[in-house]
């Protein structure tokens, strides 16, 4: 656990990259072999299941700490982490321990069929052992994920710095449905290890947001252009007779999409897919709303069936005939995709079209009826290329068109997270209707740290109500707000909900009087709308 605790402290305090390898490094150095396991599997988001709730921790801190229900909601709010506001009120601690972070674990998981009051002596006790910094790892190990700007590239980096292996290797082995209480370090990347889990996916090859004129690809004849659909990206799997669907988020889907499952039933032996899961319905994709109301649901019903139709649509095979052809340049593997799809047809399963044209500029053109296909530009992947593992530059190449944009009024603040817990930095846009301002989005990025600072002062000194942890604010700035797309939404009192919602800039040249109108939000629901 100390090793542990003092990881977390380091990459809390560099934004640096090489900083937090350094940390992971020195971590991964000095840990036992299973606190290396835990240490991966809660960065990659496979915390234990949670035996505590909140509710509990939050009474049982102001028991502990002797302070009543107001004091620790201000303190709440102030620190803006449920983890730290408990780590930071409890009293100082009154014993030592020798526990290591999986021995923490695995009292942590033992407490499942335990009564209340037993998980509550546990968890006082656990209290009284650990220091500020174990606290709120112990603590962030009940409630949730740590926000400490670990992606998983980083974790790869250092693990195959630490093991002597190839990236792309540890990036495999670290997909997939693999149990870290199971798991041994010396066996998570071995060939013998990789080949028993016949669920595991690939790592998904990720491109990048093209910055440059497109005519700086070369020559039009060298690519492969393909429309960016708006779905969940998945991959499918058949193997040993067995179908899984995994979403890029490392999900296990199955349940979620049983049309879908029966398509992957539907392949050889010994197959995976690349593509996108989406709303389909007579040969046409349909918009993402209509995907979102099955996401997160484990049972779907028939009603939802019918409303909500979905489809794969394939757009690279990774695995054939169990033989692992990510190597093999891409116009291969897509011919052998075509004759997959032709051979193996199914209603669910779409092969992604490829969008032809004899230069770049005819592309560009055919790139503006993007939002007519429901889709979100156009796809460059290079011919020869293989498929490789992350984002990688070079060879694929996401050419969206350029966003929708409406200009609001803040009327909203709240108070952000981890380094921003103390800065006003996630805000309510509103348009006008009449003479109302009527809020439609809620936008938490788009601004520079200078400028959240200055919107942070506004906010402080323009506050007219408090509503727990929201701010009424003098409607005043304007901000650009940019959106993937629209749709109608009978949850907002706008009656229009945005998608991917961010702020573009902010309007310091623009009047409130001058925002934008719910009139001027529907004509572009009329034109683009889903």
């Amino acid at each position: 656990m100390k090793h542990f605790a003092e990881l977390i402290t380091r990459l809390d305090q560099s934004n640096k990259t090489g900083d937090k390898l350094d940390a992971l490094s020195s971590f991964f150095h000095n840990a036992s072999s299973q606190d290396q396991i835990w240490g991966i599997a809660i960065f990659s988001h496979r915390r234990p299941k949670r035996q505590v709730n909140t509710r509990q921790l939050r009474t049982w801190c102001q028991e502990k700490a002797g302070i009543p229900d107001w004091l620790f909601e201000e303190c709440y709010q102030s620190v803006g982490d449920l983890a730290e506001t408990i780590a930071l009120l409890l009293p100082p601690p009154q014993a030592e321990h020798q526990n290591s972070l999986s021995q923490w674990i695995s009292e942590l998981k033992a407490l499942e069929n335990q009564e209340e009051e037993a998980k509550k002596n546990f968890i006082l006790s656990a209290w009284d052992r650990l220091n500020r910094t174990e606290r709120f790892v112990f603590n962030k190990l009940i409630t949730g994920g740590f926000r400490i700007g670990v992606s998983q590239n980083l974790i790869i980096q250092a693990l195959a710095k630490h093991l002597g292996k190839d990236k792309s290797q540890i990036a495999h082995a670290l997909m997939g449905n693999w149990d870290p209480e199971r798991t041994k370090m010396e066996t998570l990347a071995s060939p013998v290890g990789m080949t028993k889990d016949i669920s595991k996916p690939y790592p998904f090859f990720l491109a990048h947001p093209l910055e440059n004129p497109v005519s700086d690809l070369g020559q039009i004849e060298d690519w492969i252009a393909e429309w960016k659909w708006d779905g969940i990206r998945g991959q499918l799997i058949q193997r040993g007779n067995q179908s899984f669907i995994w979403s890029r988020g490392e999900e296990l889907v199955n349940e979620k999409f049983p049309e879908i499952l029966n398509l992957v039933g539907n392949l050889p032996d010994g197959t995976v897919l690349d593509g996108e899961i989406i709303a389909f319905k007579d040969g046409m994709p349909l918009s993402f709303s209509l995907l979102q109301t099955r996401i997160g649901r484990k049972t779907i019903s028939k009603k939802q069936l019918q409303e909500a139709p979905v489809s794969f649509i394939a757009y690279d095979l990774l695995e054939w005939e169990g033989q692992d052809i990510r190597d093999w340049p891409l116009h291969r593997r897509r011919a052998h995709l075509e004759t997959l799809h032709q051979s193996h047809p199914h209603p669910r399963f779409e092969l992604s079209q490829r969008v032809d044209a004899p230069s770049w500029e005819k592309l560009a053109h055919i790139r503006q009826s993007s939002r007519t296909n429901l889709a979100e530009g156009l796809m460059l992947k290079k011919a020869e290329s293989p498929y490789e593992t992350g984002r990688k530059r070079g060879s694929w190449w996401k050419w969206k068109i350029e966003p929708l944009t409406i200009d609001g009024v803040m009327i909203y603040a709240q108070k952000g997270h981890g380094r921003r817990a103390d800065l006003y930095t996630d805000y309510t846009l509103a348009v006008w209707d009449g003479e109302q301002l009527v809020p439609f989005a809620k936008a938490y990025s788009g601004l520079t740290d200078a400028e959240i600072r200055e919107v942070d002062a506004f906010v402080k000194k323009n506050t007219r109500e408090r509503f727990g942890p929201v701010r009424t604010v003098k409607a005043e700035l304007v901000f650009e707000i940019a959106f993937e797309g629209i749709q109608d939404s009978p949850r907002h009192k706008s009656g229009i909900a945005l998608r991917f919602p961010r702020i573009s800039r902010w309007r310091k040249d623009k009047p409130k009087e001058e925002a934008n109108t719910l009139d001027d939000l529907k004509a572009l629901l009329k034109q683009y709308g889903g």
